[in-house]
């Protein structure tokens, strides 16, 4: 079994907080995660017919049944039970008394926002990282691009294409019609295989609902169900004007990589290599490695993506505080000067006002000290998502370059013997 990043930080909740919820995608590995992590506690899976039925219609009785903890998986599908929760735990308000899950982000959060506010922590867990998948053989870019990170495909060793296909009708046929939003799941179908078309792209709702043939309302109506399940993300723009990003359009992204392949029609590592949207599926798996190094550590994602009226641009900008990280994803193996004009650009729009680092990530295999910004291979993402401010003089340098400045040749020798080991 793979250690999750997150359990230290589940654990550490639960001992603070007298509920904790976890939200995150089907077969994201949540219900092993809390089963580990809480082996003393009951457990009741709320998709289950009779477990569900006993919590609606008796939901003091069910909770008394599990009066000392426990763990309530898919908790949308028993919404009733947040009320009773909430008066236990105002009541005894123990730690760790209940442990929560969800796949309907949406639905989950609108509930507990009216039953839970302040009571419970809120975690998310996505599909494995990269640095997670690191117990298992080393696999390459393009496989990873065909496997995607679902915990099943890799703990089982499944077949992606299979798996992914049986996830996907999973989807429609459980999760669609239990909200009863999608009437034609023909052309819903189509539909998310035309945002598989565009994933790295900025989003255009009116151009995407005249592909499939449906209306402007429709095509959001079915985005918001995708991003509520976890299929779809949505990265929004930065600006220094925080009002300004409710009135840009964000780029769209799916959770796992892996189902995007998919759903492009993509079956083993040579399709990949030779797909002209191969670089739009490195990114995308490069921006979920950033939303995952911060979800698994309880942080709030604080990603977004930069570009100007000048169509310049930067693939990621993380924030924390009035620190920004500006970061440049590129598939290719060789470094190309051009990598860094984004970079450049973006430091001298953002000025002196904020503390900024940055790099590029990219398909190579070694990390490389160039003169104004590190570049990472996509193994050591996690270096650069790590790295904290140091001071202004060490990292930025004239005409607002960022410089990686403060790391010693040690640290540059181990980063290198970390790249390039299997």
């Amino acid at each position: 079994m793979i250690d999750r990043t997150i359990e230290p930080v589940l654990l550490g909740l639960a001992q603070q907080y007298p509920v904790v919820t976890i939200t995150g995608p089907r077969q994201s590995g949540k219900t092993t995660l809390c089963r580990k992590v809480f082996p003393t506690l009951k457990y009741a899976n709320l998709e289950a017919p009779d477990t569900r039925m006993f919590a609606i219609e008796d939901p003091r009785g069910f909770l008394a049944a599990n009066r000392d903890g426990v763990i309530l998986d898919e908790i949308q599908r028993a919404p009733e039970l947040l009320s009773y929760i909430q008066t236990i735990v105002d009541l005894k308000n123990n730690p760790g008394q209940f442990i929560l899950t969800g796949s309907q982000q949406f639905e989950v959060m609108n509930t507990i926002s009216q039953s839970l506010a302040g009571r419970t922590a809120l975690l998310k867990l996505l599909p494995f990282s990269l640095g997670e998948l690191k117990q298992m053989p080393q696999s390459s870019i393009d496989r990873l691009m065909i496997t995607g990170f679902y915990p099943r495909i890799h703990d089982q060793g499944l077949n992606p294409a299979q798996a992914l296909g049986d996830y996907l009708e999973t989807y429609v046929e459980r999760d669609l019609r239990q909200l009863a939003m999608v009437k034609d799941i023909s052309l819903f179908e189509r539909f998310l295989r035309l945002c598989a078309g565009r994933v790295g792209q900025v989003l255009n709702l009116q151009s995407l609902g005249n592909d499939v043939g449906v209306s402007h309302s429709t095509a959001r109506s079915w985005l918001t169900l995708l991003e509520a399940s976890y299929i779809i993300f949505l990265l929004q723009p930065w600006h220094t004007n925080v009002s300004k990003r409710l009135i840009k359009s964000p780029k769209l992204y799916f959770y796992d990589v892996g189902l995007a392949s998919f759903l492009l029609g993509l079956e083993n590592e040579t399709q990949v290599s030779r797909d002209p949207l191969r670089g739009s599926l490195f990114e995308n798996m490069v921006v979920m490695e950033a939303l995952k190094y911060r979800y698994n550590r309880g942080m709030r994602s604080n990603i977004f993506f930069y570009r100007d009226s000048n169509s310049n641009e930067v693939d990621l900008v993380a924030e924390k505080g009035r620190d920004l990280c500006a970061i440049e994803i590129k598939a290719g193996a060789t470094v190309n000067p051009d990598y860094f004009r984004g970079l450049h650009h973006f430091a001298k729009a953002v000025g002196s006002s904020r503390v900024i680092r940055g790099g590029v990530i990219y398909g190579g295999e070694e990390m490389q000290e160039r003169s104004s910004f590190p570049v990472y291979p996509l193994s050591l993402c996690e270096d650069l998502f790590a790295e904290q401010k140091q001071s202004r003089d060490s990292e930025t340098g004239e005409g607002g370059c960022i410089r990686q400045g403060g790391v010693s040749d040690r640290e540059r020798n181990e980063r290198s013997k970390r790249a390039s080991s299997p």
